[in-house]
């Protein structure tokens, strides 16, 4: 048996276009999820309050991005924070850079959208950073975790409870050594790790590629998939029980599973209702 169960209090991601999907799934998703909604720079953001908002009345958890570079000046993101708090009771955020190379406004990175937020302001409570298990294609590792570091000593010193999410990957191995080392620099937040749904090879390679999230014959081999064959569906139950069974709460901490539905939000909940832990009341 799996050592943790890293589908309790899962959390998965979408766009705000996916939203009237949500209630299709809403049978297999446990109530109060975080449903994750990516700032995409084709969508408005009054399409991202509306996906909020239907993630809220479907007795689901609004987490949406904010992508720093791609805000326009402070008093957007204000308009935009105190829509989502009306709008849809919002109270987290997930905030990263953005993939710019320069900022359309003030904010260079996610640290300088930190530095506006307080608890409460807007119904704030807590806020996702993101984490690198493999690196960022851009950013040396040790600059990875002086920001890390900065955000967190930023989010604490605002009163705000952190989380740490991941991008996706398809090796457990780089996942856990990240993970430990993490927690022996002495960061205890929970943390959420990215793991792709079913899809089809080739759509996974095409995200990997996208995401710049290493991969290779003997990863996918490793993940449960062969490149060899594109159209072949595979699903992380492989990724998924080694991960459950190297991390242990005692030394990893709070850890759970955050789902990327490459294939489609009905065989991501489908799969993670048949792998999710079942209670005995």
């Amino acid at each position: 048996m799996p050592s943790s169960d890293l589908l309790e209090g899962y959390s998965f991601e979408i766009s705000a276009k996916d939203a009237g999907k949500l209630e299709g799934i809403r049978p297999l998703v446990p109530a109060g999820t975080i449903v994750s909604i990516t700032y995409l720079p084709t969508e408005t953001d009054a399409a991202r309050i509306a996906a909020a908002s239907e993630a809220r009345r479907l007795g689901l958890t609004p987490m949406p991005h904010i992508a720093a570079r791609r805000i326009p000046s402070l008093t957007d993101l204000h308009r935009f924070l105190e829509g989502l708090a009306v709008e849809a009771d919002v109270d987290r955020l997930f905030i990263v850079a953005g993939d710019l190379g320069a900022p359309v406004g003030p904010f260079a990175d996610a640290l300088a959208v930190i530095n506006e937020l307080r608890r409460g302001e807007h119904n704030l409570n807590s806020v996702g950073i993101a984490g690198y298990p493999e690196g960022h294609p851009g950013i040396g590792n040790d600059a990875l975790d002086r920001a890390m570091r900065d955000k967190i000593a930023s989010l604490t010193e605002h009163g705000l409870s952190v989380e740490v999410m991941t991008q996706f990957a398809f090796d457990a191995d780089p996942v856990i050594a990240w993970l430990t080392a993490l927690r022996a620099a002495g960061v205890d937040a929970r943390v959420r790790l990215g793991l792709p749904g079913p899809a089809n090879v080739g759509t996974l390679l095409r995200f990997a590629a996208r995401c710049g999230v290493g991969t290779s014959a003997k990863v996918m081999a490793k993940y449960g998939a062969s490149i060899t064959r594109l159209l072949n569906t595979a699903g992380p139950d492989r990724l998924y029980a080694e991960l459950a069974d190297a991390v242990s709460p005692a030394v990893h901490g709070a850890v759970a599973i955050h789902l990327y539905p490459f294939g489609g939000l009905q065989k991501m909940a489908e799969w993670a209702h048949g792998n999710a832990p079942r209670h005995v009341d």
